[in-house]
Order: C-alpha cells, then structure tokens, then sequence
C-alpha cells in the first residue's frame, strides 16, 4: 500500500482526500505538515521521518516548484498544484530535479477529467470536427473572501497561471500544437479589496499550424450562480465544433446538432496511483505541466509589459 503524505493546505488536496475511502487498498495518508509559509522545517522533518511514496504538495503557490523540488531529491513522487512554478527560473530548476529523479509528477489538472471534457476530446480526436482551426477557452470563478496569499503576487503568482492554466492546458490538449506567440492583458480592477489579486485576464495564442487560441479568465462569476466554476471551451474545425458548457459537450457537424454522452468517469489522483504502481494510465506527462506552466508564465509577462511574447 502506498504511503501518501501532504504538505500545505493551499490548493486541492481534496483531489486525494475524495479517493482516500474508496482507494483505501491502494494508498494511506500517513502525515500532514505545514508548507514553507509557515515553517521551512516540519514538511522536511516529515519527509524524512515517514519516507512516503508519494508528496501532495498544495502550500502557498510560489512555494509549490521548491517543496516539489525537495520531495524529488528525497526520492519521493509529486502530486503538485498547479502552476508547477510561480517563476521561469523555478520552473527551470524544477525541470532538472525531475529529470534526474527518475519519480513520476504530475500537476493537479484534473479538470481535463471532467465527463463533458473527456466526451468532447473524445469526438474531435476521431475526426469528427475535421482540422482544428480555431479555440476558445473560459475559466469564471466566484471571489467570495480570499485569504493573504492571493492579496500578494509574489505568494499567489498571478490569476493567469491559477486559473488560466487550466484553459491552457485544454488548449494543449485539444490541439496538441506547440504554442508559438502571446498577447495577454489584466487588471486587477473591482477585486474589492483583494490587494494585487487580478480580477480579468484575457490571452491570445498563435499555435502551429496558424491555430487561433484564445482564454478568458476571470472572478466576475456572480455569487447567486449555482455552481462556482463555469468552464467553457469551444473548439471550431473545418468540418464541425465541438463545445463543453455546463459540465456537459455539444457538437454540430455534417449530422446536425446535438449533446454527446458521458462515455467514461476518470479521476486524476485514481490515474496518478496506477502510473506511480506503473500501470497502464492517461496521467498528464510531467513535460505536460512544465510546458503549460510556461506558456502561462509568459502570458503573464505579456500582460504585465503590454508586449507580445514570442515563445
């Protein structure tokens, strides 16, 4: 049985507490520990003492490529947050401490796991919107009341690499295209009171191909709305487009319009187990997470220098 242990309380260590009865065979968490925001010592005294298989790193997010890169060199595999890191030379050490750790890392995408992703993945792959030409992808959260890490850059990192990895990732994803150049904006304007947090963010992606890509991202989501989140993401073909909006996908094609059903029901943390057991399984790659992250960190130097970023 696999040892699990968690670091920090920042991000979605929910992903495994979820699992954590109904995958009580294959893993246990031994030991929780405060992330280097509050002590730079009791996660490595737990790392040494427990010797777990497996790190869930969730601390303050500009902590998440050094409590990664730590667990690495202790020889343990990483269950991080996402974005994999807050800077470019962060994320460059982080590279280098997976490569020569023979561990498996992940970042917590978990939102490609999604029925309604998967459903939409599942028909633009078998062709059935012709070539990928143009996407559109949209994270909307809720504010509500936000703690000391998002009111400062330098901990939180910036809403375009929270939030806008995830419309990064699908645009990754659907199209499996390298991003070439970005032009971002953002402000941070009507965030009542939340110090630098940025409140709307908005990026342009020219991909391979000449792929068109675009995200918007914001905390405008109304508090009346029913769900926190509201992800979207429009993929526009030579033959047919292919949606996700509320939780489920719709296509229209040469056969018409209609809603496409739920084919499987995945969970991240379930895919990360069998990949650490070294089973078959659709983890996102580590060099998934490292790229996403730079791209997201790029976009954010866009926005910040009002320039394009060639990538």
């Amino acid at each position: 049985m696999l040892k699990v242990c968690i670091i920090g309380s920042s991000g979605h260590y929910g992903y495994v507490m979820e699992r954590a009865s109904e995958k009580s065979d294959d893993f246990y968490i031994a030991a929780t520990a405060d992330g280097p925001e509050k002590s730079e010592t009791d996660y490595i005294n737990m790392l040494e003492k427990e010797k777990p298989d497996i790190a869930v790193v969730n601390p303050y997010l500009c902590y998440n490529a050094k409590v990664s890169l730590d667990c690495l060199r202790h020889g343990i595999n990483v269950f991080s947050e996402k974005p994999a890191a807050t800077t470019l030379n962060d994320l460059t050490e982080l590279k280098k401490a997976y490569t020569k750790s023979g561990k498996i890392y992940s970042s917590m995408m978990a939102l490609r796991f999604a029925p309604g992703f998967i459903a939409a993945k599942e028909f633009a792959d078998a062709g059935r919107i012709g070539e990928i030409r143009l996407v559109h992808a949209q994270k909307s959260y809720k504010l509500g009341f936000r703690g000391d890490m998002y009111r400062d850059n330098k901990l939180y990192g910036g809403t375009i690499p929270w939030v806008g990895s995830h419309a990064v990732d699908w645009i990754y994803y659907f199209t499996a295209k390298r991003f070439l150049n970005v032009l971002a904006a953002q402000s941070s304007i009507a965030n009542r009171g939340h110090g630098g947090l940025e409140m709307t963010a908005a990026c342009s992606f020219v991909m391979e191909d000449e792929i068109i890509a675009t995200a918007s991202i914001d905390y405008l989501r109304p508090s009346e709305a029913k769900t926190h989140g509201d992800d979207r993401i429009r993929i526009a073909g030579t033959s047919g487009i292919v949606e996700v909006r509320s939780g489920e996908a719709f296509a229209v094609d040469g056969a018409g319009e209609r809603k496409l059903p739920n084919t499987k029901e995945m969970h991240i943390f379930d895919e990360f187990i069998k990949a650490v057991k070294g089973e078959k399984n659709e983890l996102p790659k580590a060099e998934d997470a490292f790229y996403v992250t730079e791209i997201c960190l790029k976009a954010r130097l866009s926005a910040e220098t009002g320039e394009m970023i060639k990538i």
